[in-house]
């Protein structure tokens, strides 16, 4: 079987939409997965998130990218940064599926390791997966952590990349639960937090699957 290049978008906590979706998709040891970032906060489940992905690195040839909430949570965790902002935007209930008891020391060694090895860009022959966006005029190794995990779509769609590869983002979050396709830029944050879909999708066919957080597959 032909390997495939397969992207998923954010999941935001959505164990139960994740399931779902590996289930439809049945990745194997020769595919490779994108997975774009935001795998924890607002939705219900974060860790139980993490617990999926890594079983799914052992399976198939996973690669996972920072998004912002990744960032702020370990800001908060590691760092000792101020945990208002994070707690604002979904962090109440990343500290809730750990059971959290006080102390900052939640994150098991497994998942200690799959946040370390979480990367900014992948880069493939046609194809380049951030998380957010990206600068067209820089080269990718160039770019700011701003720009490849912060910048919002809804301020402006940038231009093809200088590379000529096709972008593949996620951030942006399209609450009517529709995929983003300009042609070189392919946007799949459909929503699954907020009712919308999680979205999966073969960048080789542009076979799409989506799932939402009660184990429904749209059809």
């Amino acid at each position: 079987m032909t390997e495939r290049l397969i992207a998923i978008g954010d999941i935001h906590g959505c164990r139960n939409a994740l399931k779902t979706l590996l289930e439809a998709v049945d990745p194997g040891p020769q595919d490779i997965v994108v997975t774009l970032g935001d795998y924890v906060d607002r939705g219900p489940d974060s860790a139980g998130v993490i617990d999926e992905l890594i079983a799914l690195g052992k399976r198939t040839r996973l690669v996972s990218l920072m998004g912002n909430h990744e960032e702020m949570m370990l800001e908060v965790v590691r760092h000792g940064e101020p945990h208002h902002n994070w707690l604002r935007y979904g962090g109440v209930e990343t500290l809730e599926s750990y059971n959290f008891d006080g102390g900052l020391d939640f994150l098991s060694p497994e998942h200690d390791r799959f946040f370390d090895s979480l990367g900014d860009y992948f880069v493939t022959d046609d194809y380049f997966f951030t998380h957010a966006a990206y600068d067209p005029g820089l080269p990718l190794e160039e770019q700011s952590t701003e720009m490849l995990r912060w910048y919002s779509l809804t301020e402006g769609v940038p231009p093809q990349h200088i590379s000529g590869k096709t972008a593949v983002v996620g951030h942006t979050a399209n609450r009517h639960g529709e995929i983003l396709d300009v042609g070189h830029l392919l946007c799949i944050d459909t929503y699954c937090y907020g009712g919308g879909w999680l979205t999966a999708v073969d960048l080789k066919t542009r076979k799409y699957w989506q799932a939402s957080d009660d184990g429904v597959l749209r059809s």
